[in-house]
């Protein structure tokens, strides 16, 4: 069973009509129970990050998150959560991920919107995965590249386009909105095994 952190933050339905193509189901919840008996668990966000972080907090997803056992999936503002600081409303994340979020300099068009390429990829989501160009993203904040940094987008500067760390796995695109590429990521992750 898969469960999606349910928390008002955006994009939960577009995680779940890409597993739906993947004939795979799912819940969304914020079941402590729930979530904790699911194989892997899923954390999208699209939204603010100190607004969504107080949601959080009222539920204590904010402590919840971390503790988890099984391999878990932060998406977009879910990865930047799961980092240590935001400059975002100066908010201070879940520290799963031992980096710093930082607003994009105005070098260029921010949001960073739209397809663009990931490289050295070092993870096993990208299995079967080589240098692609057709990644979704959408945000204005980006993680540091770090020692859990296991792929690079370069957009006004080289950022972790996804991170891992024992069983977190995150991704700063969409692979839900990322076509074949993003359902075979999607794919990888549901046939973790750690």
């Amino acid at each position: 069973m898969i469960a999606i952190i349910k928390y008002n933050g955006g994009n939960v339905q577009s995680v779940q009509n890409a597993l739906g193509r993947l004939n795979v189901e799912s819940v969304v919840s914020d079941d402590f129970t729930i979530i904790q008996q699911a194989d892997k668990v899923i954390f999208p966000g699209v939204g603010e990050a100190s607004s969504t972080m107080e949601l959080l907090k009222e539920k204590g997803l904010d402590t919840f998150i971390p503790g988890l056992k099984q391999p878990v999936l932060g998406i977009c503002l879910g990865m930047q959560l799961m980092c240590k600081d935001n400059e975002e409303g100066n908010t201070t994340g879940m520290g799963i991920f031992d980096i710093n979020v930082k607003k994009f300099p105005a070098n260029d068009i921010v949001p960073h919107m739209g397809w663009n390429t990931v490289n050295d990829l070092k993870s096993p989501v990208f299995s079967g995965i080589e240098k692609t160009n057709d990644l979704y993203f959408v945000h204005s904040y980006y993680c540091e590249l770090s020692e859990y940094t296991t792929s690079v987008c370069d957009y006004i500067l080289p950022f972790s386009a996804s991170l891992q760390k024992d069983n977190f796995f995150a991704t700063q695109f969409h692979p839900e909105k990322s076509g074949k590429v993003g359902a075979r990521l999607l794919q990888n992750f549901l046939n973790l095994e750690l």
